[in-house]
């Protein structure tokens, strides 16, 4: 496995841009500013990358939060989730709701969606569906600004599980 400051910009991109989901810009930028020997680990690869993330205007940062799919949603449900989300997804049971864990999914998606206008994202990875389903009934009580920021926070988490993932 080669070490992240080790590879040319197509191949760190190949390796590292579904890190954020649909966002390549922040592989993109993190590889533009350089890579040395900080940026070979999990831990440091993520810390540059989220730099980038965060030196973002709000507009891309929405945009971030958007390219997010819903929990156990409609893209799950025809299967046309990314291999991370769905391998995500599956490892907290999202893929073996019943009909009515379903329902229930959809409407507080629904619900989610239409107080803050972006879907609810949470590092689901290692969290059962009822843990799941109590941080989506939470949250739904946060104001915009919190919630903007505390799925900002869960985007940085999955990318950190997912860099471990990688380089581990």
């Amino acid at each position: 496995m080669s070490l992240p400051s080790r590879l040319d910009r197509a191949a760190f991109l190949a390796r590292f841009a579904a890190v954020w989901e649909h966002s390549s810009w922040i592989a993109e930028g993190t590889f533009d500013r350089g890579l040395g020997a900080a940026e070979d680990t999990a831990e440091g690869l993520h810390a540059a990358m989220a730099a980038v993330m965060r030196a973002a205007g709000d507009p891309a940062k929405l945009a971030l939060i958007r390219a997010h799919p819903d929990l156990a949603g409609k893209l799950a449900a025809a299967g046309r989730l990314t291999a991370e989300s769905t391998g995500e997804q599956a490892s907290a049971g999202l893929d073996r709701l019943t009909d009515a864990e379903r329902a229930e999914f959809m409407r507080l998606n629904e619900a989610y969606k239409a107080r803050f206008g972006f879907p609810f994202i949470l590092a689901v990875k290692g969290r059962t569906k009822d843990e799941i389903r109590a941080a989506f009934e939470t949250r739904l009580a946060n104001d915009p600004a919190a919630e903007f920021a505390d799925a900002l926070r869960q985007i940085e988490r999955i990318a950190l599980l997912r860099l471990k993932d990688l380089l581990t």
